[in-house]
């Protein structure tokens, strides 16, 4: 269901921001080309995406410096950080994120949840 969530002008390009839509934590993005979201939590350790960096279109992890494309959720590299974190990625294997889609309605932002 479609859900709105903020103004555009309440999101500076370049930046991301936390939202609880309908029961759900997102994380939202604007980008130059527009606006994204995905899932709050990353999916290799559930660190707070919010709390990470907007590194071009990539949401950096702030725990273990997993990136993510904020339009797709691919993963584009999974965690690398501190040494020997890859042993748990062993068992921990690439999960994209969650993203949802975005609309703009009368300088709105609505995200479908």
């Amino acid at each position: 269901m479609l859900r709105q969530v903020c103004g555009v002008e309440d999101l500076a390009v370049g930046a991301m921001q936390k939202f609880d839509v309908a029961g759900t934590s997102i994380v939202l993005y604007r980008l130059q080309d527009g606006f994204y979201a995905t899932q709050r939590l990353c999916s290799h350790t559930w660190g707070p995406l919010d709390r990470g960096r907007l590194e071009g279109d990539c949401v950096v992890c702030p725990l273990h410096r997993a990136r993510f494309d904020v339009r797709t959720g691919a993963v584009k590299q999974w965690a690398n950080f501190p040494p020997g974190i890859q042993l748990l990625n062993f068992l921990r294997g690439h999960k994209p994120l969650t993203t949802y889609p975005v609309e703009l309605k009368e300088d709105r932002v609505w995200v479908d949840v």
